[in-house]
């Protein structure tokens, strides 16, 4: 079950894993988050797995969180007249807006955008970075350049500026086809591709309101250096580290993973790693110990959670890929280095009593030895800022909201439970006593921490701390989970 475990696993959805069968194999691995990638696969494909995954979540009586990924705008070349060419180190090449099939000369770069973006001295990278030119001379609608490394170009390979940002929306004509697609079937997070700053997010944020959370990837070089107001505008982020790596040098990558992951555990946004987590699985049974260090690494940085892509969505081995994340994860997380890293990383709070209460009870649930935190929430704040501590036990996420907590399976640390309103003190107790005891959190005999705010049911007013005992009657009788 997930709550033995604090940090949560994404798994994507593909050729390899889309039917009821395999998704709930998957979910039974350990997947808490599935994703749904809108660069490949129709909105009938999309559909057919999210209302089985909306099945499984009936079945398991556990919410399950559905994350749409747009795929963004993405910048390509033109064909070539007979398919590819190769180009020497030092060759010269034109890029230009004529329709014609490209030579060993030119190539059609279709996008007028990129034109305005690009002066002399400025790089291009071709094909996820094999082929890297500089350009020489441009114009509104050409630019010439040299080639600084030998190597193959074919047809339509994609483009990366990681010089330059770019006047492009972070959504493109099919992103917005896509987003109201999902927004209509209901899915409770949506990855918004290239964020380049804060107004990106700003954009998406007026399209979608609060129907379903933001994640910003961060994959641009422009990006990181608007970071904190990208993090502050999100409900939680994305270090996609593959068009990162493209665009930033490799040594670069591992320190700004760890810069992403600090600013966003101060902020109390939830954080995925993602992209070549465990690829050698794609093809075979095993991991190389290179990836299980990776994955190994995100969980002692405090991660919320690390994702599959093409290792659950088009490789040979889904569920073993699934099936290993989540062992690296619980070996990490039973090592005491990883307790001693995370309190010493601990964000400073803020001046607020929501803060005070959820740094308390973490405190708290320390020093009597309860087994759980059972937070009460509405929007999931209160959930997230007692998951920001990182505290020694499980967290309930209890809500009435259904949404909420579905977007609380991503959050670190947290078992999201649906149920009912609570009404007075004596409710509020009882129902967190029974649903630790339902959820095989607590026995009888043992303490749990509870955070609540009055007037019930209200957002934002989380101002209780209660230690309750756990009484053999809590065992009883459900006192009101919401079907």
């Amino acid at each position: 079950m997930s709550h033995r475990r604090s940090t949560k696993i994404v798994a994507t959805l593909g050729p390899s894993s889309s039917t009821p069968e395999r998704i709930a194999q998957l979910a039974e691995a350990g997947v808490d988050v599935f994703r749904l990638n809108f660069s490949h696969g129709s909105h009938d494909d999309h559909r057919q797995r999210f209302e089985a995954i909306r099945a499984l979540e009936v079945k398991r009586r556990q919410p399950i969180g559905i994350l749409l990924d747009l795929q963004g705008p993405k910048l390509r070349i033109g064909a070539f007249e007979n398919g590819r060419i190769a180009l020497a180190e030092g060759d010269r090449f034109r890029f230009d807006m004529t329709a014609s099939p490209g030579t060993q000369a030119r190539v059609t770069l279709p996008h007028r955008e990129v034109y305005a973006a690009l002066h002399p001295g400025i790089e291009i990278l071709l094909d996820d970075g094999k082929m890297r030119l500089r350009i020489e001379d441009c114009g509104e609608d050409f630019a010439d350049a040299v080639a600084l490394t030998a190597g193959t170009l074919s047809d339509r390979k994609g483009l990366n500026l990681p010089g330059a940002v770019l006047p492009l929306s972070a959504l493109s004509v099919k992103d917005r086809a896509d987003l109201a697609f999902g927004l209509e079937l209901g899915t409770d997070w949506i990855a918004l591709s290239f964020v380049q700053r804060p107004e990106d997010v700003l954009e998406a944020r007026a399209l979608i309101g609060k129907r379903a959370g933001i994640i910003s990837k961060i994959e641009k070089p422009a990006a990181l250096n608007a970071l904190e107001a990208i993090v502050e505008l999100s409900d939680a982020v994305m270090v996609a580290r593959g068009d990162l790596g493209v665009e930033l040098a490799p040594e670069l990558v591992p320190v700004q993973q760890k810069r992403i992951i600090q600013q966003c555990r101060s902020r109390g946004r939830p954080v995925i790693v993602a992209t070549q987590m465990l690829e050698s699985m794609i093809e075979a049974p095993t991991p190389t110990r290179a990836e299980a260090s990776d994955v190994a690494t995100a969980v002692y940085d405090g991660a919320d959670a690390v994702m599959l892509s093409a290792e659950s969505a088009a490789g040979r081995y889904p569920i073993e890929a699934v099936t290993m994340m989540r062992r690296i994860i619980t070996e990490v997380e039973r090592d005491p280095l990883r307790t001693h890293m995370l309190q010493a990383s601990r964000a400073a709070l803020e001046e607020t009593s929501a803060d005070a209460i959820t740094a308390a009870a973490a405190q708290v649930a320390s020093t009597v030895k309860a087994v759980a935190i059972a937070a009460f929430t509405s929007s999931g704040a209160t959930t997230l800022r007692a998951a920001r501590e990182r505290p020694s036990v499980p967290i309930l996420g209890l809500t009435a909201n259904l949404q909420t907590s579905r977007r609380l399976a991503l959050a670190w640390g947290v078992h999201p439970v649906h149920t009912k309103d609570i009404d007075n003190f004596n409710d509020m107790v009882v129902r967190a006593c029974h649903i630790a005891i339902q959820e095989n959190l607590a026995v009888p005999g043992e303490k749990i921490v509870i955070t609540a705010g009055v007037p019930f049911g209200h957002a934002g007013s989380t101002n209780i701390l209660r230690l309750a005992l756990i009484e053999p009657h809590h065992a009883g009788p459900d006192p009101g989970l919401a079907e």
